[in-house]
C-alpha cells in the first residue's frame, strides 16, 4: 500500500477511530475526499 493511496487513507482514518462519513463507509468514497477528510480529522 502505497502513502496516498485510497487505501492508504482508509487504513489512517481507521486508526483514528473512523469508519463512517455522513451515514456511509469510508470505502465508498474517492481518494480526495478521503484527504479531505483525515486532514480535518487530524487537525
Amino acid at each position: 500500500m502505497y502513502v496516498g493511496s485510497k487505501g492508504w487513507y482508509v487504513s489512517e482514518l481507521k486508526k483514528l477511530g473512523v469508519s463512517y462519513h455522513e451515514g456511509r463507509k469510508i470505502e465508498k468514497y474517492d481518494a480526495s475526499t478521503l484527504a479531505n477528510l483525515l486532514e480535518s480529522k487530524k487537525n
